[in-house]
């Protein structure tokens, strides 16, 4: 049975020469993410915001979602959100927070249940106040920079310093375009996608990994070669590894985006972009850096002991 090969064994794309114009894109969006951050902002979910979570199903068969953000339109609470999530009986409200301190929250829930009385079930009252959403939005930026921190610390232990600084760079070039595309499209940014953003650059530091790996033992066996020529050489030796990987995430993170409703579409939407832009910077920003970070023959060296081990695990 023959196996599945996206890309044909002899593929010998050179990506190198195509690093003149992928820094500078990569550059140009990166400074466009953060400038469309700093123009549009977020649009921070009530886990960022404060306010008051009800979810809610209906007892009289599927619920009319125009009528039931009518009614809550006339309590005057400003910014409601009503979606209909999983059976057609249920339903997220999202209340913005109130002045008042925590007890206007509380008065919100009041009001709702005498709205719907006992026409509905209550299966989840949440209230996030401003004192807790501040220790959320803290804890989210210091869970990111925890993360690449230690991929930082792993990679040059692993690897040598030149890696650890294109492993480092490629992350923050996904986290910095992830979080420019929230602001673009303007979809909730709420602890899920902070979610999202840690598994992107858990996603892209194996896909480098791989990459990476495979230039460490190529730098051993071919010591007399350009560095270019190392480096398109490993990236084509493991580009079939890396098509597959992404095309069968996709599937079924696509899969997820159109039937999972609106409760995971921030994540799943989110996780894409990761995908598309962690493969990319994989194989354009990682590996082609290392030419930028000045790596040279010496670096390279190796005794006899590791040549032969490379030699063995190429074989």
């Amino acid at each position: 049975m023959r196996l599945l090969r996206l890309i044909p064994d002899n593929t010998s794309f050179q990506f190198m020469r195509h690093r003149k114009w992928s820094f500078p894109a990569s550059a140009l969006v990166i400074v466009a993410s953060i400038a469309m951050f700093f123009t549009f902002g977020l649009n921070l979910g009530i886990d960022f915001r404060g306010g008051t979570l009800i979810e809610i199903e209906t007892k009289d068969g599927p619920a009319n979602i125009g009528e039931i953000r009518s009614q809550l339109s006339g309590l005057g609470f400003g910014d409601v959100q009503v979606q209909e999530f999983g059976a057609p009986n249920d339903v997220l409200i999202r209340i913005v927070q109130q002045e008042g301190g925590e007890q206007a929250q509380q008065d919100v829930v009041v009001k709702v249940r005498e709205t719907f009385g006992e026409t509905v079930n209550y299966r989840r009252v949440e209230v996030v106040g401003p004192r807790v959403s501040g220790e959320l939005t803290t804890k989210g930026a210091l869970a990111v920079l925890a993360a690449l921190a230690a991929v930082l610390c792993y990679i040059w232990f692993r690897f040598e310093w030149q890696f650890a600084v294109g492993a480092i760079l490629a992350l923050v070039h996904d986290v910095i375009l992830t979080i420019g595309m929230f602001s673009i499209v303007q979809l909730e940014f709420n602890l899920s996608s902070i979610a999202a953003i840690l598994t992107i650059v858990g996603y892209s530091l194996n896909d480098t990994v791989v990459v990476y790996d495979r230039i460490r033992e190529n730098l051993r066996r071919y010591k007399k070669k350009p560095l270019s020529e190392v480096l398109d050489l490993s990236i084509n030796q493991t580009l079939s590894r890396t098509a597959l990987t992404s095309i069968t995430t996709l599937l079924a993170l696509v899969a997820l985006f159109i039937f999972g409703g609106p409760v995971i579409q921030s994540f799943t939407f989110a996780m894409i972009w990761g995908v598309i832009v962690g493969t990319y910077s994989s194989i354009f920003v990682a590996a082609p850096i290392l030419i930028t970070m000045g790596m040279t023959p010496g670096a390279r060296a190796s005794d006899k002991s590791d040549a032969a081990e490379a030699d063995k695990q190429a074989s």
